[in-house]
């Protein structure tokens, strides 16, 4: 099932994959049917739903896309959009996300998306990373039922997680505590995941599961693809077993935190096409406060639109990127909401907001310290934390 709202003068297709975890194995996808239903079946689905952030209809809050035809595709799969299982004899549950988005696909070519220039697949989550999955699969669904004027692309939000060493390693018992690479390994046998060819030929077979981490599936896209990525993705912190629930931080978990940063902006620096600020939150795309995160003064929209261009105009002459419209935008300072455009922090047992030196005391930021590290005076450092240079 899916949502549409029809744009009748646009040629231009938004297609939206909702995230929402996964479930490797019987017990925990049965627990997920018993606590979160609606990911599982469409029973309590509403009759319509309200586009927000890059879903809206509104200019204001989507200054480029508002008018486009939009497609909400609710995540029922369980699978991060991966599966091709019918329900059998061995599993009680069905896993079909990528059969879901090309059935989805064949009844709107129906539905005006025959015409489309443009086609752009988002998704947040584990939506983001069926994007990576499936943009190339759909981009072939359509060349192969005659439609070759389709330009398809990709937009993958909080979907690039890192294969990384968990802070506390613990044994693989439930979702949230399970280490990304264990739980995807034994989903991908459970849900009979396929990943693309192109993917696939890079790695042994039965290492397949590599092919659901963003920096090793990315050189093997054809499709553009852009990249929205938190540096400290709360989703990532949490398998990996950091959790910053009202004690301070000790300093081993803030070094991992600051060096997971580190790593994930390494992996972002090949991609063409990114946006990627110091904060510590998980998804954006669908957020109404989507517009006013920025990235070296640059919005994400605006962004998003430079990238738009840039597509654009190399299709004519292959020139270098366009001259003050960026799209390749990583911060480059080192730690959780060292950017001032981030979105606020809550107490998570308070409901307090946080600036960004409250959040950093309650981590157990030590200022003194930090401030000699970086040879400043602390209040200097101070000041800098609060303007966020």
């Amino acid at each position: 099932s899916y949502y549409l709202k029809e744009s009748r003068g646009s040629r231009r297709w938004l297609l939206f994959l909702e995230g929402g975890w996964y479930c490797f194995n019987r017990e925990n996808c049965d627990t997920r049917f018993d606590t979160m239903r609606r990911l599982m079946s469409s029973k309590q689905w509403p009759v319509t739903r309200v586009g927000t952030g890059i879903l809206s209809s509104q200019p204001e809050e989507n200054p480029h896309w508002w008018n486009a035809n939009m497609v909400f595709i609710p995540y029922c799969s369980s699978d991060v959009w991966s599966g091709a299982s019918s329900k059998s004899e061995k599993s009680e549950y069905a896993f079909m996300g990528a059969l879901i988005i090309q059935e989805v696909i064949k009844e709107l070519v129906g539905k005006g998306l025959s015409t489309a220039k443009v086609l752009l697949l988002a998704g947040s989550s584990a939506g983001g990373t069926g994007v990576l999955l499936n943009v190339d699969r759909v981009a072939e669904q359509l060349e192969e039922m005659g439609y070759h004027g389709i330009q398809v692309r990709g937009l993958a939000d909080s979907g690039w997680f890192l294969d990384n060493k968990q802070y506390r390693r613990t044994d693989c018992i439930d979702t949230i505590t399970c280490a990304p690479t264990e739980a995807i390994k034994r989903g991908i046998r459970y849900w009979n995941g396929i990943v693309p060819e192109r993917c696939k030929l890079q790695f042994k077979e039965g290492e397949e599961w590599n092919c659901f981490f963003g920096y090793k599936i990315y050189p093997t896209l054809r499709c553009p693809v852009f990249i929205v990525q938190w540096l400290f993705d709360e989703a990532q912190l949490t398998v990996d077993n950091v959790h910053l629930t009202g004690q301070p931080v000790q300093e081993g978990q803030w070094l991992y935190i600051q060096n997971l940063g580190r790593e994930l902006r390494n992996t972002l620096k090949d991609v063409t096409a990114s946006f990627a600020p110091a904060c510590l939150s998980h998804e954006i795309i669908t957020r109404n406060h989507w517009t006013d995160i920025q990235v070296k003064g640059t919005s994400l929209p605006r962004a998003l639109h430079c990238w738009d261009r840039s597509l654009h105009e190399s299709n004519k002459n292959g020139k270098t990127p366009l001259k003050g419209c960026p799209i390749h935008l990583i911060d480059s300072c080192p730690w959780p909401h060292c950017n001032p455009s981030c979105p606020t922090i809550r107490d998570q047992f308070t409901g307090q907001e946080m600036n960004v030196i409250q959040f950093l005391m309650h981590m157990g930021f030590d200022v003194q310290k930090m401030a000699q590290q970086q040879g400043l005076e602390p209040s200097k450092l101070l000041g800098m934390l609060s303007s966020g240079n």
